[in-house]
């Protein structure tokens, strides 16, 4: 069992930046990516960036590349969303998710077996 746990998340003006985290505990040793998700109000979940704990490759949506940076670091078993120049349509609840099986579709959220309880993000005009 794989417990994932986010923080990071608050309210920013348009243009602003946050810190995403979400810290992995129980059984990591498995885990083969780790992926970003939100989920805005009346819409379906979305996926944001995605990272292999193996070699570090990642993916993201073409709505946030050049803004956000996934990254990890193994030794802490977490993850972390960098999201620069913040925009409106960003506002959205972010999910940390994992999987022990390598998927086609790593923004796909439901290859994705373990999931965090979501931090909000808010993004003020």
């Amino acid at each position: 069992l794989v417990r994932l746990v986010e923080s990071g998340g608050g309210s920013v003006q348009a243009g602003g930046s946050l810190r995403l985290s979400c810290v992995a505990s129980g059984n990591t040793y498995p885990i083969v990516i780790m992926g970003w998700f939100r989920q805005a109000p009346g819409k379906e979940r979305e996926g944001v960036a995605a990272i292999y704990t193996g070699d570090f490759t990642t993916y993201y949506a073409d709505s946030v590349k050049g803004r956000f940076t996934i990254s990890r670091d193994n030794a802490k078993k977490e993850v972390y969303l960098e999201m620069n120049n913040l925009k409106y349509e960003d506002a959205a609840v972010y999910y940390c998710a994992a999987d022990t099986v390598y998927p086609i579709s790593p923004l796909t959220p439901h290859v994705y077996t373990y999931w965090g309880q979501g931090t909000p993000v808010t993004v003020s005009s």
